[in-house]
C-alpha cells in the first residue's frame, strides 16, 4: 500500500510542480541586448522599495512595494531612452527612461502588503510617487502608470 501511495504521489508531483511554477507571474524585458524574463520571486530578490501615494484608482493613500525601474533595466542590461510598457490586454505606453531615476518609478509587485491579482491591476503595476511632486499629479504621468504589466521593450 505504501508503494502504491508513493507512486501516486510521485506521479502527481510531476504534474503539480510545473503547474505551480507557472502560477508565478513574470515580466519580460526586451532591448538591443536581448530578452530576459524575471518572475515575481526574482523581482523580489532584487530588493523592494516602497511608494506611499494616492492614485486616481484607489481610495486614500496606498503603499506600493516594487523594484525600482532603473534597477530592473540595469539587471536586464537594457539601455535606451524609451521604455514601451505593455499590459496583458496589449495596452501600451511609451515612458521616457529618465522618469525612472528622476522620480523613483517602480514596478510594483504588492499593494498594501499583498500581491495584486490580475483582476485587480496585477500582477505588476508601474507606479510613480504621485504625492511627492505636483508635476506628477495628472497627465502624462497618470497615463504612464500601467497596470497588468507583462512586458517592457527598451529602445
Amino acid at each position: 500500500m505504501r508503494l502504491l501511495a508513493s507512486i501516486i504521489f510521485a506521479v502527481l508531483a510531476a504534474f503539480v510542480a510545473p503547474a505551480l511554477a507557472q502560477d508565478v507571474p513574470s515580466v519580460t524585458i526586451t532591448s538591443s541586448s536581448g530578452s530576459v524574463t524575471f518572475d515575481r520571486n526574482q523581482l523580489e530578490a532584487m530588493g523592494l522599495v516602497s511608494i506611499k501615494t494616492s492614485t486616481p484608482w484607489n481610495d486614500g493613500v496606498v503603499n506600493f512595494e516594487g523594484v525600482p525601474m532603473a534597477l530592473l533595466l540595469e539587471k536586464a542590461k537594457a539601455q535606451g531612452a524609451t521604455a514601451t510598457v505593455i499590459a496583458l490586454n496589449d495596452y501600451s505606453v511609451d515612458i521616457p527612461t529618465s522618469d525612472f531615476t528622476k522620480f523613483g518609478t517602480i514596478l510594483a509587485v504588492k499593494r498594501n502588503g499583498a500581491y495584486m491579482p490580475i483582476d485587480d491591476q496585477g500582477p505588476f503595476f508601474v507606479m510613480y510617487p504621485f504625492d511627492s511632486n505636483p508635476i506628477l499629479q495628472g497627465q502624462p504621468y497618470h497615463g504612464r502608470a500601467v497596470w497588468q504589466v507583462k512586458a517592457i521593450s527598451v529602445k
